[in-house]
């Protein structure tokens, strides 16, 4: 049976969009849903200035130095919390009250818990909450998944998952200090398994099943309180598929083009996302680089979408939940999947605290 919150859109006009916070990932979410069709974006929320300034060139109707405000003052069907981790509960439960739907950029919560009593509010308050995981939006990782399904390859007893990402120090040397709150594992939830791994416990639930950690190793590259690498060894029972997964936020010199690496190890071939890389991802990718350019001299509106594929995946997932709501429909990533990957998550950190506590040395990477 459908929640009661299904049954508030009714409306044919166009959904009525905020934006809290605007900063990298805001902004992301703010041009992603400029640009969709039946989606008037009225404000955005920062306390940074600079990103309030940004927000409204981009085409934000009103801004806020505070995402309270803004809930109280408009008029919303569904806001995008882009705010850092530690912020995301209360803005739920702000949004929950003045009825608004919300996506939230993942993690959904630092801790299982917290994200257990984000999912009651909306439960309370009869609001949608949708989780922004988009590995799975991926043409890459959709295309493994459909080789997978087609069975060409047969049973798959071993896959691997590696995910990477610059570290918030940035490139070596550091010559300006980051936003505290990445540094630190309680206002982050953690480090690189929270801000990488749970896109990949997603991910691979989302093609194998329910998965159970089995062990896992924690590590830190640099001298700084959260990890910055982890290992974690899996299990699907229900595809009897051992699973090997890496992330790391390492303070790369380049960091690889292509940051996600998937394996399928089957008992007749291997499926592997870079096979399923868009022909012209390179040569796409300069183009559009190119393109954004020649727009700023032209006048011209730049390509949102340009210079990867990994904003296109942003634009899809939030489009997604736009679609549920707007139709009376579940969100497609729910909360209870946001939780998943956090209490996945919070038992690789048990077991990796019951180990020797080793270092991980940075892997190797093929580009």
């Amino acid at each position: 049976m459908a929640p009661p919150f299904l049954d508030r859109w009714s409306d044919s006009s166009a959904l009525q969009l905020g934006v809290l916070g605007v900063g990298n990932i805001g902004m992301v979410h703010l041009k992603s849903a400029l640009a969709m069709p039946g989606v008037d974006v009225v404000a955005a929320a920062d306390a940074m200035p600079a990103n309030r300034d940004k927000a409204a060139s981009a085409g934000a109707t009103r801004t806020y130095d505070d995402y309270t405000t803004l809930l109280e003052q408009e008029d919303l069907d569904a806001a995008v919390v882009a705010l850092p981790p530690f912020l995301h509960a209360d803005a739920v439960e702000c949004a929950a009250e003045a009825g608004v739907d919300v996506f939230v950029e993942k993690p959904l919560a630092r801790t299982a818990a917290e994200a257990e009593a984000m999912i009651e509010t909306a439960r309370e308050a009869n609001i949608a909450l949708g989780v922004d995981h988009t590995l799975r939006y991926q043409p890459d990782m959709k295309g493994v998944k459909a080789e997978y399904n087609d069975g060409s390859v047969g049973h798959v007893p071993y896959a691997s998952i590696t995910r990477l990402n610059d570290h918030p120090l940035g490139k070596p040397p550091a010559d300006e200090a980051p936003p505290a709150w990445p540094m630190d594992p309680d206002a982050a939830g953690g480090g690189s398994l929270i801000e990488l791994g749970v896109h990949c416990f997603d991910l691979l639930e989302w093609l194998f099943g329910d998965l159970e950690v089995q062990d896992a190793t924690m590590g830190k590259t640099l001298n700084i309180p959260a990890e910055d690498a982890a290992t974690v060894l899996l299990r699907a029972p229900e595809t009897e598929t051992t699973i090997n997964l890496h992330c790391g936020t390492y303070q790369w010199e380049q960091l690889p083009e292509v940051n996600t690496r998937l394996r399928l190890e089957g008992v007749t071939g291997t499926i592997s996302n870079k096979a399923h890389m868009p022909g012209n991802f390179y040569a796409g990718a300069a183009k559009a680089a190119l393109s954004n350019v020649a727009s700023r001299f032209t006048g011209g509106e730049p390509d949102v979408f340009g210079p990867t594929f990994y904003l296109q995946a942003h634009y899809d997932a939030l489009e997604d939940f736009c679609d549920a709501i707007r139709n009376d429909e579940e969100p497609p990533v729910g909360g209870e999947l946001g939780l998943r990957t956090l209490e996945l998550a919070e038992t690789a950190y048990e077991l990796a605290a019951e180990g020797d506590g080793a270092e991980l040395e940075p892997p190797e990477v093929m580009t």
